[in-house]
């Protein structure tokens, strides 16, 4: 699996260099997300623009990042979803449970204001 690893204070940034999200790259990709979970990154963004095609086995990975950031109180979000997977996610109706924005500066920003909501709660 190729991809590209961001790490920052709030968030970890994970580009999926591969056209296709199936059964030989979603194992993978889950024992990253888990690692990453791991390392105490509750927030992760996935930016999939490079992805033109999911089946169930990748649409499976995506639930565990889901699953591993909201168990550890953080978000996980889709950025940069094409229309043949934006289509796939709508008709598994995982667009009600996962968060998808259309850029990773959207992400960002919504990383951020979850953070400082949860910081407020806790003042």
């Amino acid at each position: 699996m190729k991809f590209t690893v961001d790490k920052h204070d709030k968030y970890i940034l994970i580009k999926l260099d591969e056209t296709k999200l199936n059964s030989l790259v979603s194992p993978k990709l889950k024992s990253e997300l888990i690692l990453t979970n791991t390392e105490g990154q509750r927030n992760i963004i996935l930016d999939m623009s490079e992805v033109k095609y999911a089946d169930s086995s990748g649409l499976s990975s995506l639930l565990v990042g889901h699953r591993l950031c909201k168990n550890a109180e953080g978000v996980f979000i889709l950025t940069g979803i094409n229309d043949a997977v934006s289509r796939l996610i709508n008709i598994s109706q995982l667009d009600n449970v996962i968060t998808i924005v259309p850029s990773v500066e959207e992400a960002i920003d919504l990383i951020f204001m979850e953070e400082i909501e949860k910081e407020l709660k806790r003042g």
